[in-house]
């Protein structure tokens, strides 16, 4: 089952103005994100947007986030390269799994952002693990980057 979900009212970062994701095009591998807020995002500077969205699927599918062409045309790239949004972070205790986009704007200019503009796309897809893994015990219990070990 794969689907999305408004996030819980209490982790909503941009009140009730948040977008469902669609697909554009009827054979569209990815589904379009919005903002629910307008932003400036200053020359070679980041901005994080909350889609105030979340994401539920099968354990063994991955939802990748990206920008659009569009948005590459304008200067802006997401912040990481892509999202890798793995299906425990639904629901997660800390953010309730709210889709973030760490945008960059790598171009001279400001960038507006509009409520209602695209601010990505996210692609579902299988992965695989390989044969001989260590067990993993880990279990998520954070939100956004919550899975990066620092010493």
């Amino acid at each position: 089952m794969r689907k999305f979900e408004f996030v819980e009212n209490k982790f909503k970062k941009n009140g009730e103005s948040a977008f469902m994701p669609k697909r554009a095009t009827q054979t569209s591998a990815g589904y379009d994100f919005y903002s629910p807020i307008e932003v400036v995002i200053k020359p070679h500077t980041m901005s994080m947007i909350w889609s105030d969205v979340k994401a539920k699927f099968n354990d063994d599918e991955v939802l990748i986030t990206c920008v659009t062409s569009g948005m590459g045309k304008r200067g802006l790239i997401l912040a990481n390269g892509i999202g890798v949004i793995d299906c425990d972070y639904y629901s997660n205790e800390n953010n309730d799994g709210n889709i973030g986009f760490m945008l960059l704007n790598l171009s001279d200019n400001e960038i507006l952002i509009k409520q209602g503009d695209k601010i990505g796309q996210g692609i579902f897809t299988k992965y695989f693990s390989v044969d001989n893994e260590e067990e993993v015990l880990e279990v998520r219990k954070g939100g956004f980057g919550s899975t990066v070990k620092t010493e």
